[in-house]
């Protein structure tokens, strides 16, 4: 158990299943407490069992936080149930439509938009004044090699979405610089998850224009794609005491199926 986490708070979204479950699991297996955010309750519940059933500590919030007010009432929550913050990981995601622009769903686009962008922007600016008040905080955005590659078509909400919050996350590593408090995006790699299972039914309705996805989604099964623990290994290594001076970077894990690809680094 590592000693610089032990006794700090996190709040993890996206937490009821896939990355979020992997990252929650692991920072409250080096004795951080946890509180863990997602819409599905069931999924919630699941996850703090595993964290309770092997010692750790962990409270479930349900809330959507594409709502102002759904993030205010975590904030409330985590105030009462755990008091100030330490960390905040932002890995709750959708894929969106796979859809070209003239024909894509408006609803879903914007909801991608709502749920990939705008919620973690509420949940930083929620949570980043008590951490640089404290001195000390680590905020990491789940985001995707999808916001470096070149443009295509039926990847426009996705791809949209990760850009922006690489960019904002930025933004806000600027802000904060000096502060004690760092942020960064990471790529969690190929995984394996219920979003390549989303995208491989979409993919599978799609004519020749969905051939792109429809091999990657091959490939990430061919493989079995990138563990989650990898993902979690290198967030570990972002909140801890020793990358008190990587901020506003884009960072990839460890010997992930997919080579790096340059960032604005």
């Amino acid at each position: 158990m590592s000693s610089t986490l032990k006794g700090k708070a996190a709040v993890v979204t996206g937490a009821g299943r896939g990355v979020g479950r992997e990252v929650a699991c692991r920072l409250a297996s080096h004795g951080v407490k946890v509180a863990l955010i997602a819409r599905t309750a069931d999924q919630l519940a699941e996850t703090e069992r595993l964290i309770v059933e092997a010692g750790g500590s962990a409270c479930a919030i349900p809330a959507d936080l594409s709502t102002q007010s759904g993030v205010a009432l975590v904030k409330e929550t985590v105030s009462d149930q755990i008091g100030r913050i330490d960390i905040l990981i932002n890995a709750a995601g959708v894929f969106g439509p796979i859809q070209l622009i003239g024909d894509s769903d408006p609803d879903r686009w914007i909801e991608t938009i709502t749920i990939n962008t705008i919620a973690p922007y509420l949940m930083c600016r929620a949570f980043m004044g008590d951490m640089v008040d404290a001195g000390f905080g680590r905020i990491v955005n789940v985001s995707s090699a999808a916001a470096l590659h070149p443009p295509g078509p039926l990847n426009s909400a996705y791809g949209t979405s990760k850009v922006a919050l690489n960019q904002f996350t930025r933004h806000l590593a600027a802000e904060l610089q000096d502060s004690g408090v760092t942020a960064n995006v990471i790529h969690p790699g190929e995984v394996k998850t219920d979003m390549w299972a989303a995208i491989r039914d979409e993919a599978d309705k799609l004519g020749a224009e969905g051939d792109g996805y429809r091999a990657w989604v091959k490939w990430v099964g061919e493989t079995g794609g990138d563990p989650p623990g990898k993902a979690a290994d290198l967030v570990l290594r972002l909140v801890g005491e020793e990358s008190a001076g990587v901020t506003g970077r884009f960072l990839w894990i460890e010997e992930g199926i997919q080579a790096p690809i340059a960032s604005w680094e």
